[in-house]
């Protein structure tokens, strides 16, 4: 796991995590929260800038030569190597005390994403992955796991996670994705990071949301990847470029195309 040409960056990704989860868990549920709207009508607080600020900190010491893509503070430097930051993916979440918000790091060689690192502090879980040294699941890569997507090979023994009906509406997909719903064994609504590390995981077989941007996407594809699976956008394009998900455990990818097409 700590082999290969990108293992150092993963190494320091993780390290950055541990800063990051530090701060958010100590601000998290404290009922002290201000709460702002962004033009694009999300919300933000003081802590989702805190993070960003604290991940471009620790990135400016360690690869200054590096360009960095953060959702707070946009694109800094132009460079091959960029490093994807969403410093609370599910703040909605983070605001109503839900546990289920994670900080997202990625490294971009290019356009293919070589480093994913998804830290959920208050579930106690992260994801790691960096491209040809498997998909992990654990606090710190001394106590890691090894994850792999599960073996489900029909629509109907499948399990399938989505975040929210009314945007798939808003995108004129709701029919076809309320077809492929009715015809999986199994539906809930984890969103966000959740939905697609737990495909990683095994735990679901499908997962889709109509409208994502980089950051939202970029750290979870080497982990779907490294564990077998297939993330591409629901037209098919690959990897996070697409502006929205369709993440399989590569088995039911076709015909989950297929359905949402």
């Amino acid at each position: 796991m700590t082999s290969g040409p990108y293992a150092d960056d993963l190494l320091l990704a993780l390290a950055i995590a541990d800063e990051v989860d530090r701060l958010t868990l100590a601000n998290f549920a404290t009922g002290d929260l201000t709460v702002e709207t962004k033009p694009d009508d999300t919300p933000v607080t003081a802590v989702d800038r805190a993070a960003e600020q604290t991940v471009r900190r620790l990135l400016g010491q360690h690869r200054p030569h590096d360009a960095i893509v953060g959702e707070e503070y946009g694109t800094s430097g132009d460079a091959a190597r960029r490093w994807v930051i969403d410093p609370i993916d599910g703040t909605k979440n983070f605001i109503r005390d839900v546990p289920v918000w994670a900080t997202l790091i990625a490294l971009l060689d290019g356009d293919d994403v070589v480093v994913g690192v998804a830290s959920a502090p208050a579930l106690h879980r992260r994801w790691f992955a960096a491209r040809g040294q498997g998909a992990w699941a654990g606090q710190s890569e001394a106590t890691a796991r090894r994850i792999r997507v599960s073996d489900v090979s029909t629509l109907s023994e499948a399990s399938l996670s989505y975040s929210d009906l009314a945007e798939w509406e808003a995108h004129g997909s709701l029919e076809p994705f309320m077809g492929l719903l009715r015809d999986v064994r199994r539906t809930r609504a984890f969103g966000d990071f959740w939905s697609y590390m737990l495909v990683a995981e095994g735990a679901v077989d499908i997962a889709a949301e109509p409208e994502l941007a980089l950051y939202d996407m970029a750290a979870l594809v080497p982990i779907v990847e490294e564990a077998g699976g297939r993330f591409t956008g629901v037209d098919g394009t690959p990897g996070p470029h697409g502006g929205n998900a369709l993440v399989t455990n590569g088995l039911l990818h076709d015909e989950a195309l297929r359905r949402l097409a």
